[in-house]
């Protein structure tokens, strides 16, 4: 009973966490900027070691503002670099500034020799130590930024999935890109706080990736992504303390075994559909007037 009210408020992070990111998730791999959240994440990281090298509290307010201010500045410059005619790819902009900001985070952390800890938290994550003001301040924080998402989910998803359409609609594409990234600053602020870089990564682009195995619609993606962080997180926050393993670590090589796991089933079912297709004899049974034809659809992402 002990050991299920000291994992209770991990669990409950953990919900939380994959609540938002799975979500968030889709559109980073659908814009194909599967690396903006680990640049995000070290960039809010590095405002925090500065707010340490200030003597400010790495629990605190100031720090936190600090950090999320260094969060909207890598939002700001995300969102203006994203064009459709240029020549250097926005992943090589976002993995560029994901190396210089890891790189001044360690310079920073040479200095800071009394915060090692905390700035360790920072990339690992300790999410057993999360207390119920935190994990209540979160929930209410995501919460508003998903109803944000909710009331403009048609813009943000048409720019994600096709941008030249929204483009064509009048849409202001580096406005919302900029809203898009500021409120993924948000998210990924408090985040990085909690669970560390990695996980909060695990955490964006895993369920996402794998709901995209067996869905093609938004919908049916976000409750794929969402089960499956769920069963992880439960199943790693478990192990963590079952085996006496870092729960972090732990969750992410959960994630990393779980995916592979639902590639194998992908093969397979896949696999023995199409030798079924291929027998002799076999034909597809098209009702008259049903809108079906004969050839395979061709894999898209659908709005609902």
């Amino acid at each position: 009973m002990e050991v299920l009210q000291f994992l209770l408020m991990p669990f409950l992070a953990s919900l939380i966490l994959t609540g938002i990111h799975a979500y968030l998730g889709v559109h980073v791999v659908e814009r194909g900027v599967i690396f903006v959240d680990l640049a995000l994440a070290q960039i809010a990281a590095l405002g925090a070691t500065v707010a340490i090298l200030m003597g400010m509290d790495p629990h605190g307010r100031s720090s936190y503002w600090i950090s999320l201010g260094f969060t909207f500045l890598g939002a700001g410059i995300f969102s203006v670099l994203r064009m459709r005619r240029v020549r250097i790819p926005q992943e090589a902009i976002i993995g560029i500034a994901y190396a210089v900001a890891s790189a001044a985070a360690i310079l920073a952390m040479s200095k800071a020799t009394g915060e090692t800890e905390h700035l360790k938290d920072m990339l690992v994550g300790n999410i057993l130590a999360v207390s119920a003001p935190e994990v209540g301040r979160t929930a209410l924080l995501y919460g508003a930024i998903g109803l944000f998402h909710y009331f403009f989910r048609k813009k943000f998803l048409l720019i994600s999935i096709d941008p030249r359409a929204a483009e064509a609609q009048g849409i202001s594409i580096r406005f919302w890109d900029f809203l898009f990234y500021a409120s993924f600053g948000f998210v990924v602020t408090s985040s990085v706080a909690i669970a560390g870089v990695l996980l909060v990564f695990c955490y964006l682009i895993v369920p996402s990736v794998g709901a995209m195995l067996f869905a093609d619609r938004i919908g049916r993606r976000l409750a794929i992504g969402w089960t499956m962080g769920t069963l992880v997180s439960a199943l790693g926050v478990y192990l963590s303390v079952f085996l006496d393993l870092p729960t972090g670590a732990t969750i992410v090589c959960t994630f990393g075994g779980v995916l592979a796991l639902m590639f194998l089933a992908h093969y397979f079912v896949f696999r023995r559909r199409r030798a079924e297709e291929a027998q002799p004899g076999y034909s597809r049974v098209v009702l008259e007037g049903d809108g079906v034809n004969d050839q395979e659809p061709k894999h898209s992402t659908q709005i609902t």
